[in-house]
């Protein structure tokens, strides 16, 4: 299928041609810049929630949870699950699918597992280029939900609008919730399966940490939800859903929705270019000029400022 005839099929709601254009993300194929030029008039109109946190925290259920939310307000969802990678086949280990079964027939409801190839921040690399054919898919919001890794994950911040951190009673306290850096990136706080003893004593912790970072009356400060999001229809999740509405306000009102996402488009653009730079200084030179000049630097025969002086030179950019 040719990339033009790929493009028309993605903007008629064809979900093979999706899909097909899912895995050419994943496998970093030379026709995404022809796919991408092709889409990107459509781009720009699907809001984007991450959600994150610690393994074993509910991140899939609530996932779930907050699919049904939108699908009985009418809106379609796409989830794009960021899984640990298999050891073997080096493919995502499909645990969202399970966990997420009724939305399996589910016109409305588009879901893909795609596998974090190493990554430590929790989110593939391929994600913001996934999460522009998705938008361009026409969901009305796409739900991007994180592997868990603990202290690295925020990195789903640079990808959402608005990011929901989930914990749950016994999963640490609120030191390594600063620790990990989650309250910085939080638009909203859950404290999921609160029907489980120490419940208060979470919610207690993380409103002590989010109170001493309050810097200011016009800044969000995030709200703390609690959650049973596996029980019926979800305990607590049309709060989560308001708590989230309201975040998305505040954006727009403060016009921070616009620099969200100008700065998401400058993250892209610069993980393109440096992943090309990168590519281009692994084939530099038949006689491996890297490896020469990093012989150099530690055997003290050279700086590595002047070394990356040369292998820039030789790249066709100029050093700054």
């Amino acid at each position: 299928m040719q990339a033009p005839q790929l493009v028309e099929r993605i903007r008629g709601g064809d979900r093979r041609a999706l899909a097909r254009a899912l895995t050419l993300v994943e496998n970093g194929s030379g026709e995404l810049r022809e796919i991408m030029a092709g889409l990107a008039p459509y781009t720009g109109r699907s809001r984007v929630v991450g959600l994150t946190g610690p393994p074993g925290v509910g991140k899939s259920t609530t996932t779930n949870a907050v699919a049904r939310a939108a699908r009985v307000r009418g809106l379609t969802v796409a989830v794009l699950a960021v899984d640990p990678s298999s050891p073997f086949t080096g493919g995502a280990l499909l645990g969202d699918r399970v966990r997420m079964q009724e939305h399996a027939t589910d016109p409305g409801v588009f879901i893909r597992s795609m596998a974090n190839r190493g990554h430590l921040g929790g989110l593939s690399w391929a994600t913001p280029h996934a999460l522009r054919v998705l938008d361009a898919a026409g969901f009305d919001m796409i739900l991007v939900e994180t592997m868990g890794v603990g202290q690295a994950e925020v990195d789903i911040a640079g990808q959402a609008d608005t990011t929901v951190v989930l914990y749950a009673p016994g999963m640490g306290d609120s030191v390594q919730a600063a620790k990990a850096g989650v309250l910085e990136i939080a638009d909203v706080l859950v404290v999921n399966k609160a029907d489980r003893d120490g419940a208060r004593a979470t919610l207690r912790e993380l409103r002590q940490m989010v109170a001493m970072k309050d810097r200011g009356d016009r800044e969000w400060k995030p709200p703390i939800v609690m959650t049973v999001a596996s029980e019926g229809e979800g305990e607590g999740i049309d709060e989560l859903w308001d708590r989230m509405e309201q975040h998305l306000a505040h954006l727009e009102a403060e016009g921070g929705l616009l620099a969200r996402r100008r700065a998401r488009a400058r993250d892209e653009v610069r993980a393109i270019v440096l992943d090309t730079l990168r590519s281009r200084m692994g084939g530099t030179g038949d006689a491996g000029d890297l490896d020469a000049l990093a012989r150099e630097v530690a055997e003290g025969g050279r700086d590595p400022y002047s070394a990356a002086e040369v292998l820039l030179k030789e790249l066709g950019t100029a050093p700054r």
